[in-house]
């Protein structure tokens, strides 16, 4: 079974750091380490839109390192703190994001999360085979 680790220009240095992998290609899958919306300098927006699409935006830069867009993710898992307030929105932006057959999806309130600010930590899993 073929296992490598997917680092994103930029993200080698932190990941070592912090000892994860952005992604990781296991077999015919890719499993992608949570997104925030934190911005590319590291700060986190206070807005809700810019912070779901930044984490968005950093899953398609995971994928695209292995040829992959949004369309290949098959299982997305989000974490968010205040569900109730911005569902409606961050449901809104994540139909940007997916395509038909939709990813099957599981959308978990939490008491927190690990960036401080963070609204939404979302984790995916994608297909190679998609």
């Amino acid at each position: 079974m073929t296992k490598y680790a997917i680092f994103p220009p930029g993200s080698h240095q932190i990941s070592k750091q912090i000892k994860l992998s952005p992604g990781i290609v296991s077999g015919n899958h890719v499993f992608l380490t949570g997104m925030t919306g934190s911005r590319p300098d590291g700060t986190m927006p206070s807005d809700a839109s810019a912070q779901f699409r930044s984490a968005f935006d950093k899953i398609g830069t995971v994928l695209a390192e292995v040829g992959l867009t949004h369309a290949s993710i098959v299982e997305m898992t989000t974490y968010h703190v205040g569900l109730d307030t911005h569902f409606d929105l961050f449901n809104d932006i994540r139909a940007d994001y997916v395509s038909d057959p939709f990813p099957a999806w599981t959308a978990v309130e939490v008491a927190g999360l690990r960036r401080p600010g963070a609204m939404v930590e979302i984790r995916v899993i994608a297909s190679l085979e998609a």
